[in-house]
């Protein structure tokens, strides 16, 4: 996955807003975006993670019954994201239907959203394609080079600088395991046949990382 130009989403929201058919100004609405992902406590969920998302989505959007409603949840999935919070996906998810309704989309595409962003919790594979179709573009970081999943955990350490060392590592350690204990980690094929194996190589490497941390401390 090559770096998305952030200078290109201000001209893409504007393409989506025409493309969904919104009423009113988008500038405003990007606006509002760009200061809630440049929020200083951000590290990793930021305009880069959505500018990515939004490249890994072009890939596959002929997998999309509902692209509106799917992008729309890309660009709304960490809108409101406070690492001391367990409610970001929810209130995110709040925000899309808000947003959805301003722009007069109609309820329908802005409750679909808001389903999609609460998918990002991850927790369990989500049904429908669409559901799985924003889970699996927000974890396609999973299955990038090394590199780039190494800079992707160091800026969620970041955004945890406040919990020390050893909780953070058993936390996180948790929640990897969680992830590579599934027996997928992607809903569609094409995320499944791109990302599946370098993703689980990846988390394993970190999870026994995160073990000599431990052992070491």
């Amino acid at each position: 996955m090559t770096m998305a130009p952030i200078e290109l989403l201000e001209p893409r929201w504007r393409d989506f807003w025409t493309r969904a058919g919104a009423v009113g100004d988008p500038a405003p609405i990007y606006e509002d975006l760009v200061t809630r992902y440049g929020e200083p406590h951000r590290a990793y969920h930021t305009l880069v993670h959505i500018a990515q998302c939004l490249q890994e989505f072009e890939s596959a959007r002929f997998l999309a019954a509902d692209p509106i409603a799917v992008e729309l949840a890309l660009w709304y999935h960490d809108v409101v994201y406070d690492p001391r919070a367990r409610d970001n996906e929810e209130q995110s998810a709040l925000q899309a239907i808000a947003i959805a309704r301003h722009a007069r989309l109609g309820n329908q595409i802005g409750q679909a959203a808001a389903d999609f962003i609460r998918a990002t919790v991850h927790g369990q594979l989500p049904l429908g394609t669409d559901a799985q179709l924003v889970a699996d573009v927000d974890l396609a970081i999973l299955g990038q080079s090394e590199a780039a999943f190494d800079a992707y955990e160091r800026a969620v350490r970041q955004e945890y600088a406040w919990v020390p060392d050893d909780a953070f590592g058993a936390g996180r350690r948790r929640i990897l395991e969680g992830l590579l204990a599934r027996p997928v980690l992607y809903g569609t094929d094409w995320f499944r046949t791109r990302y599946e194996t370098a993703a689980r190589r990846n988390l394993a490497r970190s999870i026994r990382q995160l073990g000599d941390q431990s052992a070491g401390s």
